[in-house]
């Protein structure tokens, strides 16, 4: 007779390219699996020995060997459970994406990914080959079969699957995240389920890499597609599950976690995304620019809440057109947040900039030039405490000002990571507005004032730009959703604002190239994901 198999998922957050680190991670985590759950089998995620996406990596001519030597250490190193993970190998000289079950020292079997992406942030196409087949294997009486991420998206290797007559799938992923992907993705393997007619483990892995963040979301469903159990949203964990090869019952052995709200779960993506990339590149700590403004201060929020308050440090950099009200809200926010704080005033090396310059500007006008220099000298202090502390400079530019270049070469945009980089304005005064709903750490004045970059006097973002409501909708039409000048006209926009935004997003894209990477939460980023020519006659139109 058959047995019920223990499954434990382990959605953990690996190092891409860390391959003895992760060998030892997925070792310790079988062992536990084992000992401390008695788990029949425990899966890990996708490409779980490289880390995902382990891009370029794959063409290091060491990188077989290292594959190699790593499997070779797992079977030595576990025996008397089942694993299931994900690494890139070679097969007859093409490398796959592939998936492999071992068992008491013996690789049984493996699956090489059927369906790559090649769109959005995905580029597996450059790298691997695609198989043609399905893998099933049989644990304690069940007919087990594999899928990796993008497979269960697709019908083809649903179809195998189903014709092979498996008893329960189990689906080993790296699918990033971006608002609304959970609900999406529960949908399809829902749909998957219910087309194969076995329940599925779907395990997502978690962490951010560069700019992309990996949700987790990992999920336990029926046959029938309901929804058995849901997995930490933005961390570990390991989650046990028991199935019943007599009755085809997948039961969860503890309650699901639940699903965070909407902007909750984005403020936790970017709490993750700084965490990972301060920690990971070996950083001490970070440092940014306070300014008082609505940016800043959401910015400094996510740092703590994801380093604690010890490694960050803000600075206040005034200068002759900085409100009394800026100087004091940051002050106010540097003290709620429990954080090393200073102020150095930019007056002295602004003056000494135009001294020095004053033969060059001879006969010319002021413009944005002067403006600009405000900006550049406050990027020069910011990166002298980087290089002396060892601290990640973060930038504080949102995705609204960096779509229409509403930021300074070498000044705002001086430094190493961009916590708001694909947030919108209008998302950062809500998720601004969640975060007061955890402690009380913007001051409430921060966000009702007009935003300003105070490089004038009496100067507010919407003398230039329209509204943000308005400019927000916009961009998304055009960034996001690829829609001509006259589509977004035809969605009842005024064709003078259209036009003008869209100009500014196009002739701006050379900025967007120097800018710092930071964490994707849209469908679309600027980064991998959204490719421009920077030299480029095309004209907006229809």
């Amino acid at each position: 007779m058959s047995t019920p198999i223990r499954v434990l998922m382990a959605q953990l957050n690996l190092l891409v390219g860390d391959i003895p680190g992760n060998t030892g991670r997925i070792i310790e985590t079988a062992l536990e699996a084992r000992d401390r759950h008695q788990a029949d089998l425990v899966l890990f995620p996708e490409l779980a020995l490289s880390g995902y996406p382990p891009e370029d990596l794959l063409l290091r001519p060491s990188l077989e060997l290292r594959i190699e030597q790593a499997l070779e250490r797992i079977k030595q190193e576990v025996s008397g459970v089942t694993l299931v993970l994900g690494y890139p190998r070679y097969r007859d000289g093409a490398l796959y994406n592939m998936a492999g079950v071992i068992r008491d020292g013996e690789l049984i079997c493996e699956y090489a990914k059927q369906c790559l992406p090649n769109y959005q942030v995905f580029d597996e196409q450059r790298y691997f080959v695609a198989g043609n087949q399905p893998c099933v294997f049989e644990h304690q009486g069940a007919r087990i079969g594999l899928s990796i991420c993008e497979d269960i998206w697709h019908s083809a290797p649903t179809e195998q699957l189903a014709d092979a007559g498996v008893d329960l799938v189990l689906s080993l992923n790296a699918s990033p995240y971006h608002i609304g992907k959970a609900t999406q993705r529960a949908e399809v393997v829902a749909q998957h389920a219910r087309q194969v007619g076995a329940p599925v483990v779907y395990l997502n892995q978690t962490g951010a890499q560069d700019e992309l963040v990996f949700d987790g979301n990992s999920l336990l469903l029926s046959a029938e597609g309901e929804t058995l159990f849901r997995g930490a949203h933005c961390d570990e964990g390991l989650y046990l599950a028991s199935f019943d090869p007599a009755s085809g019952t997948l039961t969860s052995e503890q309650p699901s976690i639940e699903e965070p709200s909407a902007d909750a779960s984005v403020y936790q993506a970017l709490v993750m995304g700084v965490r990972d990339y301060v920690n990971k590149n070996g950083f001490k700590g970070v440092v940014l620019g306070l300014s008082g403004g609505i940016d800043s201060a959401l910015s400094v929020a996510v740092a703590v809440d994801a380093l604690g308050a010890d490694r960050v440090e803000a600075v206040m950099m005034p200068f002759r057109y900085t409100s009394s009200m800026s100087v004091e809200d940051a002050e106010a926010e540097a003290r709620a947040l429990g954080i090393a704080y200073d102020v150095i005033s930019i007056e002295p090396l602004y003056d000494s900039f135009m001294q020095q310059l004053q033969g060059q500007l001879a006969g010319y006008a002021p413009d944005t030039t002067e403006e600009n220099l405000q900006a550049r000298c406050r990027g020069v202090l910011l990166m002298a405490i980087s290089n002396k502390k060892g601290y990640l400079v973060l930038t504080t530019g949102n995705k609204s000002e960096m779509a229409v270049g509403y930021s300074t070469l070498y000044g705002d945009m001086a430094g190493g990571f961009d916590v708001l980089k694909d947030i919108p304005k209008t998302l950062v005064y809500q998720l601004s507005r969640y975060r007061n709903t955890l402690s009380q750490v913007i001051p409430q004045r921060v966000i009702d004032r007009p935003p300003s970059a105070e490089l004038a006097p009496d100067q507010t973002d919407q003398d230039s730009l329209p509204d943000y409501d308005v400019l927000d909708r916009i961009l998304e039409l055009y960034v996001e959703r690829d829609y001509s000048a006259q589509a977004i006209i035809d969605e009842g926009f005024e064709a003078a604002d259209v036009n003008r935004v869209l100009r500014l997003v196009d002739i701006n894209e050379y900025k967007r190239r120097q800018a710092p990477i930071g964490p994707r939460v849209t469908q679309r980023g600027f980064g991998r994901d959204r490719r421009y020519p920077i030299t480029s006659g095309w004209k907006a139109g229809i």
